[in-house]
């Protein structure tokens, strides 16, 4: 099969998957268009950018949650907005000041503009980048799109990897940045709170490092039967709400045996859930939250204090795509069986439906256009 593709193969228009402030989720053409690709073949892209056909695109919890609750946190939809920062796809035009980037090659796109000069950025941690423009985040419009123009630089190869694959590239670089933050080391005892998409890639993730016991925790039995396939030495718990969180992490840390986790990797961002978390870790333990929750929340203050846990957070992640790349490729890291459903562009509608039923049993539901592999 030849990967090879050229502006010309180029036929239909160009849509997007948007969503406002009244919570409707529709369909409509958008930029850049067909006919600029088509006649310009590049040639209008900004310096150092490429146009992309995008393959393949998961739907996040937060499209969702733009989707529904028109906002999370400070970030808040109020106008016509493009879902979707989890893609791949295919270079079909670039600027000629791109030279590692040729027509065909396959590439995933890490959805954040940097400004390059703000401290965060200087001292490499660019995800706290303080004008960053992330795709998807209000009033950025983002990756749902049959064609995007982005920064090459941003724009990973993933040579034979399949579009699949590549575009959970950038949810497994949430549990990459998770795990290299936390600390998780050979032989820890982890408590993982959540099977949801980001909590079972940081499962794949604490099984690849070597820890043990992990058990994972979740108010789906579904999702905990998924965790199980995953990864067959998981110790699961289905969260009994009618208990406090004291009580409830008695029950977590019966189900590893006794042993008290000594990092928790919290994935919900549910107060609940922290404060499960929280009296679950042992005494100097660490409690990891990479979920994202509510603006305030009420947690175990003095739990905190006696037990000296640390309490610690994650935003987003940076130079993670090599080496997520590199786990996918040499079969470290198996995500296969974390897309359970797929759509056409056409239909993304009902993809977001299905992803925002907890009925549906979906796990990851990712649109999809023109496929071959």
């Amino acid at each position: 099969m030849s990967t090879t593709t050229t502006v010309e193969t180029i036929t239909k228009p160009n849509i997007g998957v948007f969503t406002n402030p009244e919570h409707k989720l529709w369909i409509e053409e958008t930029t850049p268009k067909l006919a600029a690709l088509k006649e310009k073949k590049g040639e209008d892209l900004p310096e150092g950018w490429v146009t992309v056909a995008i393959k393949s695109t998961g739907i996040c919890g937060s499209d969702i949650h733009f989707w529904h609750a028109g906002a999370i946190g400070p970030m808040v939809v109020t106008n016509n907005h493009i879902l979707g920062h989890e893609s791949a796809g295919t270079i079909i035009a670039t600027h000629p000041s791109v030279t590692h980037l040729q027509l065909g090659d396959r590439v995933a796109i890490e959805p954040g503009l940097i400004c390059n000069s703000c401290e965060p950025c200087l001292t490499g941690r660019y995800n706290g980048c303080e004008n960053m423009k992330f795709l998807s985040t209000p009033p950025v419009d983002g990756l749902l799109r049959r064609y995007v123009n982005h920064p090459a630089i941003w724009c990973h190869k993933i040579g034979n990897m399949s579009y699949e694959n590549g575009a959970l590239l950038e949810p497994l670089s949430v549990a990459l940045a998770g795990m290299e933050r936390s600390g998780v080391a050979l032989g820890d005892s982890v408590l993982i709170c959540g099977a949801g998409p980001i909590g079972l890639i940081t499962l794949l993730c604490c099984q690849a490092a070597g820890a043990c016991p992990i058990t994972i925790t979740d108010v789906d039995e579904g999702r905990l039967q998924v965790a199980s396939k995953l990864c067959p030495r998981v110790k699961t718990y289905k969260v009994n709400t009618s208990l406090k969180p004291p009580e409830l992490a008695e029950e977590i840390v019966k189900r590893a045996n006794g042993i008290r986790p000594a990092i928790a990797l919290e994935c919900t961002g549910v107060e609940s859930s922290v404060s499960n978390a929280i009296f679950s870790v042992k005494f100097g333990g660490k409690v990891f939250v990479i979920g994202v929750g509510k603006a305030e929340m009420s947690l175990p203050f003095m739990r905190l204090s006696t037990q000296e846990i640390d309490l610690q957070f994650q935003y987003r992640y940076c130079n993670t795509w090599p080496r997520a790349i590199r786990l996918v490729e040499d079969g470290v890291i198996d995500m296969k069986q974390l897309v359970t459903h797929r759509f056409d562009l056409e239909d993304a509608v009902k993809a977001f439906e299905t992803a925002g039923d907890i009925k549906s049993g979906a796990i990851k539901v990712q649109i999809q256009s023109e496929v071959d592999t």
